[in-house]
């Protein structure tokens, strides 16, 4: 646990962001149909770690404990391999996150998968895959990672893929991403409405260097946000022509009173002065992940706002909405969620200094954590910030925040109790 509140001077800081979760872990896939694919500034994020050394591994046996990309990525990967037997497995909460959608197009496609616990939820056995047909059906409103677990194989099937969505789809900027890193390999995808085709082809060897990460970038926003006017904070290796969806977040936060200039290495990002809206409402079914971020900043700056589209926060790390909803009561807020949106009201009273709960959720962790600017925090479990983002807190510091660190995450960073 640690205690967090902020000097309250202006902030100006330079901050270097490790390389895109959502890219490392889609071109470390590629990678093991193309061994010539030369990688650089992966992220350094726990899960891609993780999905390292499940790639390496020997064994039988994996366990991606709360790498929810890894389990989905890796599922279709083995599952899509001949004379393959691998079981995997993860935490307590991966355990209650579906991949049945996913399993279901593998069997579609000639996957031999069984499930060894609850159906529909890991731990799953793979045993087998000969391809029989090309053309599957996958519901697209559950999550966008079984879409892409499937683009990442479809090119090095037998017979191909001919994929055929059901329903809205969700998070489709990481679709759109996994389509575009595919293309830059040289695999033309046919995009339909309803349909994506890819045909049996081979990935072209090149070298490819990692934009940095825009979900880890939006807890700087949203702390400019909250921060005094003229307060700066320089993002190296960003810009604002990205793969990621997420970066649709510089002109959402330029109605929050942060304004972005691209230079040659990077953003500078400077809080300006300017009349904030009472109210902010999005549709955020392509970014679910900057939910937690958005209503934050909304509540740090005295603003209402309806967030919807946020259907798939409910199978993730922990249920995001329903910890949302806890937290920010503690906090004096009030928010109401449904199954797909959150309403958060005008704070009338001043905030009340809280202890957080992450839920084993990194961002649970790093969105509240700018909400120091305006009133002190603790904030439990603090190192779950690895998941994503390792240096998290030894990068706050350079933001201005006060970090007293009670116990755990300082072993990890190797800094001393003593403070």
């Amino acid at each position: 646990m640690i205690r967090l509140e902020h000097s309250k001077t202006p902030i100006a800081a330079k901050i270097k962001i490790s390389g895109s979760k959502s890219i490392s872990n889609r071109l470390l896939i590629l990678q093991q149909f193309c061994p010539d694919l030369i990688l650089d500034n992966l992220s350094d994020s726990e899960d891609t770690q993780v999905l390292i050394k499940a790639l390496q591994s020997q064994e039988e046996h994996i366990n991606v404990g709360h790498a929810g990309t890894a389990m989905r990525f890796l599922l279709a990967y083995f599952a899509t391999q001949q004379k393959v037997t691998k079981i995997i497995t993860g935490s307590k909460r991966m355990q209650q996150r579906p991949v049945a959608p996913l399993v279901e197009a593998l069997r579609q496609l000639g996957a031999k998968i069984t499930y060894l616990g609850t159906k529909g939820y890991p731990p799953v056995k793979i045993h087998g895959f000969s391809q029989q047909i090309a053309q599957i059906n996958i519901k697209a409103g559950i999550s966008s990672q079984f879409i892409t677990a499937l683009l990442l194989v479809g090119h090095q099937l037998p017979l191909g893929l001919d994929l055929h969505l059901q329903g809205r789809l969700i998070s489709k900027p990481y679709v759109q991403m996994t389509i575009d890193l595919l293309a830059q390999l040289g695999v033309h995808v046919a995009v339909e409405e309803k349909r994506i085709l890819i045909e049996p082809q081979q990935l072209k060897p090149q070298k490819i260097n990692v934009e940095p990460d825009w979900s880890s970038a939006s807890y700087f926003y949203s702390a400019l946000a909250l921060a005094p006017v003229g307060s700066t904070c320089f993002l190296y290796g960003f810009k604002t022509k990205s793969l990621q969806g997420d970066a649709r977040l510089v002109s959402w936060y330029k109605k929050l009173g942060v304004e972005t200039q691209e230079t040659s290495e990077g953003l500078q990002l400077k809080r300006v002065e300017k009349e904030i809206p009472s109210h902010l409402s999005l549709d955020l079914v392509n970014n679910p992940d900057l939910a937690q971020t958005l209503v934050v900043t909304c509540l740090g700056l005295g603003m209402s706002c309806d967030l919807s589209g946020l259907q798939s926060l409910k199978i993730k790390e922990t249920d995001r909405l329903q910890a949302l909803k806890n937290e920010m009561q503690g906090l004096g807020a009030t928010l109401r969620i449904t199954g797909s949106s959150l309403h958060l009201s005008r704070q009338q009273n001043p905030l009340q200094s809280a202890t957080i709960k992450t839920y084993q959720d990194h961002r649970m962790a790093m969105a509240f954590a700018p909400l120091a600017l305006k009133v002190p925090l603790m904030i439990e479990n603090e190192a779950v910030v690895a998941k994503s983002y390792r240096s998290f807190w030894k990068d706050w510091e350079k933001m201005g925040f006060l970090i007293n660190y009670k116990t755990g995450f300082y072993k990890l960073m190797g800094k001393s109790n003593k403070r």
